[in-house]
Parts: C-alpha cells; structure tokens; sequence
C-alpha cells in the first residue's frame, strides 16, 4: 500500500493565446448578433417608409 500514488491534475495559470482566441471568437459573435439585428430594424423601417410613400398605409387613424 506505501507504493500507490494518487494522480492528480497539476494547476496551471492561464493560457493567454486560448484566452485571445475565445474572446475574439464571442465578440465577434456578438458583434455578428448585434449588426443582424440592427439589419433588421433597418429593413422594417424601410419597408414602412415605402408603405407609406405608396399609400398602402396612413399615420392618421382613420374615422368612424
């Protein structure tokens, strides 16, 4: 029994490169997130101007 060893995992500190990458790769996920969304707001807006230019659509409510 005194010759048995036990494994255990070894601390290291922190890996600056894989710190760098992870990071790069979320802000550009988000970053990718976020300008999808501005995409959309944008083609919303868009698309009521034109409704609006062609008179599909009024801002007035209309009355009964």
């Amino acid at each position: 029994m005194a010759g048995h060893r036990i494994a255990h995992a070894t601390l290291k500190g922190p890996s600056v490169m894989k710190e760098l990458v992870i990071g790069f790769a979320l802000g550009l996920a988000a970053g990718g997130l976020w300008k999808m969304h501005h995409w959309n707001e944008q083609r919303k807006v868009r698309s009521f101007y034109d409704m609006l230019e062609k008179g599909e659509i009024s801002v007035i409510a209309a009355e009964e």
